[in-house]
Order: structure tokens, then sequence, then C-alpha cells
């Protein structure tokens, strides 16, 4: 069993805490939050601490925490030369104190509370400063899932980037979308199965192969249509920069 020490108590580090005990084969001795009464973990509570005196000693120590607050935790802990790895997509390996040996384990999911995963389905993306350390890491991966990959800071950076756009964005135009709705009363939900076929779709196809609608086909009537019947301006300007994006990445030719 692979020993691990958790430190967080938000979606990240809930959702790994039960990767981890679905897969039988690592052991959470504990996990270290700021405070013990607000922690809502799936854990007995004698494995849970707020006393920094009372680290246990791990395998390895995961920061499931804040970007800002991993820096900052990485040098105040009270142990050197142990692996430590933070779970961020943006953060380098560098952002973490050099006192400790260094590493990224990075699940690439958007993760909300009191929603199951399936971890299978999750790629881990692992980063790591000493060799030694490489085999560990693979190992405690593939207990989760068997999609892990070795990304390096720049590439989990720009993997970053292209999740914000892929999932954020893409969410954020969800919410546009029912607001439309329910502005001229028709239900959301009707738009639910072509939203699944979409991201069915990609993959099979390229998304650049997939592109549809009035945007790719220059129907500038079409457009205008939109924009008339679109009554708020940010949904208008959504809509425009989006209509550009398409056209500039498709012009005709």
């Amino acid at each position: 069993m692979i020993k691990v020490v958790l430190f967080g108590s938000g979606n990240v580090a809930q959702h790994l805490l039960i990767a981890f005990q679905q897969s039988g084969k690592v052991d959470v001795i504990q996990v270290v939050v700021r405070d013990k009464k607000r922690a809502e973990l799936s854990i007995a509570s004698n494995r849970i601490t707020e006393n920094w005196d009372a680290i246990l000693q791990a395998d390895i120590y995961i920061l499931a925490v804040s970007d800002a607050a991993a820096g900052e935790l990485s040098s105040k802990l009270p142990f050197k030369n142990a692996l430590v790895a933070h779970t961020s997509g943006s953060l380098t390996l560098n952002a973490l104190d050099p006192k400790n040996r260094r590493a990224v384990f990075y699940p690439l999911q958007t993760f909300s509370k009191n929603r199951a995963i399936d971890y299978s389905k999750v790629p881990v993306c692992l980063e790591w400063e000493n060799t030694n350390d490489q085999q560990l890491l693979n190992d405690l991966a593939s207990c989760i899932s068997p999609n892990c990959y070795t990304i390096n800071s720049v590439q989990r950076k720009a993997l970053h980037v292209a999740a914000v756009m892929v999932n954020n964005f893409v969410n954020h135009l969800y919410h546009i979308g029912e607001e439309i709705c329910e502005e001229h009363q028709v239900p959301f939900a009707i738009l639910e199965p072509l939203i699944a076929e979409t991201a069915e779709k990609i993959k099979h196809l390229s998304p650049r192969l997939g592109q549809t609608g009035p945007a790719i086909r220059h129907d500038q009537n079409t457009i205008q249509a939109h924009l008339d019947l679109l009554t708020q301006s940010n949904h208008k300007a959504v809509y425009t920069l989006l209509t550009d994006s398409i056209q500039n990445n498709y012009a005709k030719k």
C-alpha cells in the first residue's frame, strides 16, 4: 500500500481521497486541514488533523490546495527531503519549496461537490524533479487511472488553458444558452441531445472538421437574425466574438 498524507479539504482533495480509497491500493493515513471542525471529508475523524506537529510519515505528501496557498504551505512543511506534490494545472514544479523533493500530481477533470466521478477515465498528469520518484508517482497514478501522462510544467500550463476553453468557457456558453431559453420560455432540456452529440463527436472527428453552423457557412442573414433576437448586450458580444473567430479560422478561399 502506498501511504499518502493529503493536504486540503476542498473539491480536489475530497475527490482524490475518494479515488484513493476506492482503489484499495492506497492508504490515506492522514488528511491535514486548516479547520478540522469545518472539514467534510469521507474519512475517519481520527485521520484528520490540523496539528502540523502531528503529521505522519508517508511515501508522498499531496498538496490539494489552492494555487495561491501551495507555495507558502510547502515552505512551512515541518520536514525535509520528502516527496511533495501539488495538484495544480497552472503552477510550475518550482512553485514548491526546494527543501523537499518536488513533484506534480495533476488530475485533469472538473470536480464538483457531491458529484460522483469515474476516476478510471480521469487523466493524471505527472512531473517530478528526482528521477528516483518517477516509479512511485506512476504507481500511485495507476492506482486510480490507466491514463497517466508525463507532462512538463509548460505543457501542463498549456493543457490548463485548453481545459479552461473546453470546460469553463463552454459551460458559460451553456449558461448563456439557458438564459436565452428561459427568456423565451423554451425548455433548456431540448438542447441536451445536441450537447451530448457534440461532445461525443469529437471522439471520432477533429473539432475543426466537425464545425457546423451559420458562422462557418458565412450565412450573414441568419447571423444578423440571431443578433436581432438577442436582448442582452453581453450575449451579443459573445455571439459576435465567436462568430468572428470561427470565420477567421475558416476563411473563404
